[in-house]
């Protein structure tokens, strides 16, 4: 049976047969299904109005969030959740021989595996890194760089603040780099480690900043901190900077390209992401077999004609493409 998959108002829209199917809808439809692959802000409903398909993890991690579904299920009659790698709780979703990918990591890093690739007959995949100056070091040679960056850190005397997103890349950073002793989190990725602890990942415990600072904590240094990804001059930074000599190492897929030097506002940039990169992508598609795919969040309109070049039927998915 033909599918239409189309991007619309409400976020991207399968229909197969008589059966609708809204995946990562910004409105939540209230007849058919509702998919909602993980729990960043940004694939989050702005609006209630049915039923949540999602895992249990997202459902906990949305809800801290301030999204509480009206109805919500962790299984449906003729779909297969399959874990992305991207994320605690994130999804792909593989219904009718489609497969939606949501936010997608094939490399396994700290507690996360990466994700593995159905075969499909429609692949419905982001492409956030999808150009070829993306490609990205293993995470052990990334690890290998950042402890050696550390330790010559420490040898001098000076505190380590690691900066990623509080939530997903900060409980990676946290596992990664947990040898690293005293370790404190900033108060937001506190938070988010605690949650997470309470679903059952291996994290060690800390202190969040206010605490540690308070008591005196951040004077006895050297230390390593995990804190969200924030501007030079903001408070926060400036602060732990002025106080205590602290050097700041960003991680982001964004590290190395020059479109985005936002990214590299950090004393150190290490390029490492929680999608994708340009090659495992290219991978993902063939390993996938699908006979159509569509490109969507990210360099669409590239990554599709380089898949069109490589004589793979792709499309970049806008509204323009009848949305309504």
């Amino acid at each position: 049976m033909k599918a239409q998959v189309k991007m619309t108002k409400r976020g991207i829209e399968c229909v197969v047969g008589s059966r609708q199917v809204l995946l990562d809808p910004k409105v939540v439809d209230s007849t058919g299904i509702n998919f909602v692959s993980h729990a960043h802000m940004d694939h989050l409903p702005t609006r209630n109005g049915g039923a949540i398909l999602a895992s249990d993890h997202t459902r906990a991690i949305a809800a801290t969030r301030g999204f509480k579904p009206d109805r919500y299920a962790t299984s449906a009659e003729g779909f297969e959740m399959i874990d992305s790698g991207h994320i605690l709780g994130s999804r792909g979703l593989l219904f009718d021989d489609i497969f939606y990918t949501g936010d997608i990591c094939t490399h396994s890093r700290g507690f996360l595996q990466g994700a593995r690739i159905p075969k499909c007959k429609i692949l419905i995949t982001e492409c956030t890194f999808g150009l070829d100056e993306f490609v990205f070091p293993g995470v052990n040679e990334t690890v290998r760089r950042v402890n050696g960056l550390i330790s010559d850190l420490y040898g001098r005397g000076l505190p380590v603040i690691l900066m990623g997103y509080p939530l997903g890349k900060a409980q990676t950073l946290t596992r990664l780099f947990r040898r690293w002793m005293p370790l404190y989190f900033h108060d937001a990725v506190m938070e988010m480690n605690t949650l997470h602890a309470s679903l059952g990942v291996d994290l060690p415990s800390g202190i969040g900043h206010t605490e540690a600072e308070s008591k005196g904590l951040l004077r006895k240094k050297p230390w390593v901190m995990v804190a969200p990804p924030m501007a030079e001059k903001t408070k926060f930074v400036c602060d732990m900077k002025s106080r205590y000599g602290a050097i700041t190492i960003g991680f982001s897929g964004w590290a190395r390209s020059k479109r985005f030097p936002y990214a590299r506002k950090t004393d150190y940039s290490i390029p490492m992401s929680d999608h994708c990169d340009y090659n495992e992508l290219i991978e993902m598609v063939r390993r996938s077999g699908a006979e159509r795919v569509y490109t969507t969040h990210g360099f669409i309109e590239e990554f599709a004609q380089t898949l069109r070049g490589m004589g793979i039927d792709a499309e970049p998915l806008q509204e323009s493409n009848g949305g309504k």
